[in-house]
């Protein structure tokens, strides 16, 4: 029954070769990977620019939920 190829038992075979005999599995590996990589399709970022547009936050706003978060700081169970 045939072992089943784990990245470790490969890694393994691997370094076993010689110099050129690892040249030349990259060179073989190369265009696969290659293909593989362009049949990922990429999905399109969208971007923030003027994610808070219309958003108003006044100072007083942040000074508030400063406070708050602060308020209990530096907390004795700490």
């Amino acid at each position: 029954m045939a072992e089943a190829a784990t990245l470790e038992r490969l890694l393994e075979l691997a370094r076993q070769l010689s110099a050129v005999d690892k040249i030349r599995l990259i060179e073989r590996l190369a265009p696969e990977i290659e293909h593989e990589l362009k049949s990922y399709t990429r999905t399109e970022r969208k971007s923030l620019r003027g994610l808070w547009r219309g958003v108003d936050i006044s100072d007083e706003d942040i000074a508030q939920v400063r406070r708050e978060t602060w308020s209990e700081f530096p907390r004795e169970d700490i």
